[in-house]
């Protein structure tokens, strides 16, 4: 259900259902929870993309698993709601950027897969919905996510009309952050993952755990920042970086390209 593959640093994991258009099923969502944990504990990953495959990036929630929704209690379905909203709480929270590789359908929890990564990269064909409503449902796991993204005037118009989003209107919304161009998907996901290169990774990870802390609003904002910043400028990557900027050299994180 999920293919993960390593290349130097960066990791890349695949929904891998495609028969199924990467449908949302309960052994897949274990599964990105289970990744996703894990790879937290793991200080040399700078970066992963997460992408689909087959014709489509993630199509919601399976068939199936819809079918036995509709034979659980409320305690049972709550259970079910709460595993589900583990899996988006442990993605938001793996801690190097996370790329989205997003292309086809990408309709209710799969557009809640986009809104918990730090950038994502759209193909042309992309077609983000929420038609929950349509079903007698709604976006309620996926609402706290999509809305940090796009705001609660989009989403209430989206969460109720069920209207689809194209590429470009996902971008516009903030969904989305690059679409890509005629060259191709993954040369678009190369050209972030090369900018990202460009920065000290325990920068990256203190930028998102300081973000992930202001939006929450768990802390004092004069505090917590004033604090990150102290701490970053006198740790190895802090003080290498400003070294290289005085003296007019590549930092060594960067490497030699």
């Amino acid at each position: 259900m999920l293919a993960v593959a390593r290349q130097g640093n960066v990791v890349h994991v695949r929904l891998d259902r495609p028969d199924a258009r990467n449908a949302l099923s309960p052994g897949l969502i274990a599964a990105l929870t289970a990744w996703a944990r894990e790879a937290g504990n793991t200080r040399d990953i700078a970066a992963a993309v997460l992408s689909g495959a087959g014709p489509a990036f993630c199509a919601g929630a399976d068939i199936g698993w819809m079918r036995e929704a509709r034979t659980l209690d409320e305690a049972a379905n709550q259970a079910d709601a709460e595993r589900l909203a583990d899996m988006f709480e442990a993605l938001a929270r793996v801690p190097f950027p996370l790329v989205g590789r997003a292309h086809g359908a990408a309709l209710g929890g799969g557009a809640g897969l986009l809104a918990v990564c730090d950038h994502v990269v759209a193909g042309p064909d992309l077609s983000v919905g929420f038609s929950e409503v349509r079903l007698g449902l709604l976006p309620a796991v996926i609402a706290p996510w999509v809305a940090r993204r796009i705001g609660w005037s989009a989403c209430r118009s989206l969460f109720l009309t069920a209207r689809r989003l194209d590429a470009h209107e996902a971008r516009r919304l903030g969904l989305v952050h690059d679409v890509a161009g005629p060259d191709g998907l993954d040369a678009a996901v190369g050209r972030v993952l090369d900018e990202l290169r460009q920065g000290a990774p325990s920068a990256q990870r203190a930028v998102k755990s300081l973000l992930s802390a202001l939006e929450a609003g768990r802390h004092d904002a004069r505090q917590l920042t004033t604090t990150a910043i102290a701490r970053q400028r006198v740790s190895a990557e802090g003080q290498e970086g400003l070294a290289a900027f005085l003296e007019k050299r590549r930092p060594a994180w960067t490497g030699d390209s």
